[in-house]
C-alpha cells in the first residue's frame, strides 16, 4: 500500500496527475448521486438521420468545415470527438489516459531522479494523451449515436448567452463558447448584422443557418454594454 501511494504522489507529475484525475473522479461521483450523468441523461431515444451524416462525414463535409474558417481550438475539440460524445467523457478519458501514462512513464524512465523537474513530462504525455483519446473516444460516437446523442438540440441553444472565442463581422464565421447541464460547448457562429463582435463580448443565439453548421448571434445587451 506504501509502494502505491509513493507511486500515485511522487515524483510531482504523478502528484499532479493523481490530483487532477481525483477531481475529476469526484466529479463523476456527485454527478451519478445527482441522477446522472451530464450530456447522457436527457438524451431522446429517436437518432436524428443528421447524426449518421455527421459520423461518416466524408471528403465534402471537410472542404465544407475548411470553408467556414474554424479556429485551431475547435479543430482540436472536434479532433478528440467532443460534439458527436459528451464533453466531460472525452475530458475524463484524456485526464485518465494521461494520468496512466504518467504514472507508467515514471516507472520505465526513472522519472523520480528528475526531482521538480519530472512536471516537464507532461508536455510530451499530455500530446500523447490527446492523439489517444481521440481513438479512445472513436468507438463511443456508435453508442451515443444508438442512444440519439448528437450534441445538444438546435432548440436547447437559441436564446442562450455564450462568450465569443474569436472576433467576428460581417460574414465571418469564428466560435464561441457556451455551458449547458455543467459542460463546456463550443459551437460556430456568425453576425446577425454583420457587425463586428469582438472577442470575449457576450453574445446571445439567435437563430441557426438553414444548413445548421453554425448559429446566427447578436451582441447581449446588458448594463455593461449599455451605459
Amino acid at each position: 500500500m506504501l509502494n502505491i501511494s509513493n507511486l500515485l504522489f511522487h515524483p510531482l507529475s504523478n502528484a499532479v496527475m493523481t490530483v487532477a484525475t481525483g477531481i475529476t473522479a469526484t466529479y463523476w461521483i456527485f454527478s451519478f448521486i445527482g441522477g446522472g450523468i451530464s450530456g447522457a441523461s436527457d438524451m431522446d431515444t429517436d437518432v436524428d438521420a443528421d447524426a449518421d451524416a455527421d459520423t461518416d462525414a466524408g471528403p465534402d463535409s471537410d472542404m465544407n468545415d475548411a470553408a467556414t474558417g474554424k479556429s485551431f481550438l475547435q479543430e482540436a475539440m472536434e479532433y478528440v470527438n467532443i460534439g458527436k460524445v459528451p464533453f466531460m467523457v472525452v475530458y475524463s478519458t484524456f485526464k485518465f489516459i494521461a494520468w496512466i501514462t504518467t504514472l507508467a512513464s515514471s516507472i520505465v524512465f526513472g522519472v523520480a531522479a528528475w526531482g521538480w523537474m519530472s512536471i516537464f513530462i507532461l508536455i510530451p504525455i499530455i500530446a500523447v494523451a490527446f492523439v489517444l483519446t481521440r481513438y479512445a473516444t472513436k468507438p463511443l460516437i456508435k453508442v451515443y449515436n444508438a442512444m440519439g446523442y448528437n450534441g445538444e438540440e438546435a432548440q436547447e441553444y437559441l436564446g442562450r448567452v455564450a462568450r465569443m472565442r474569436s472576433t467576428i463581422s460581417g460574414n465571418t464565421i469564428g466560435a464561441a463558447e457556451l455551458k449547458i447541464k455543467g459542460d463546456v460547448l463550443q459551437i460556430n457562429v456568425q453576425s446577425k448584422t454583420g457587425e463586428t463582435i469582438e472577442f470575449g463580448a457576450e453574445v446571445m443565439i439567435a437563430d441557426e443557418s438553414a444548413d445548421r453548421k453554425y448559429y446566427i448571434v447578436v451582441p447581449e445587451v446588458n448594463l455593461g454594454n449599455v451605459v
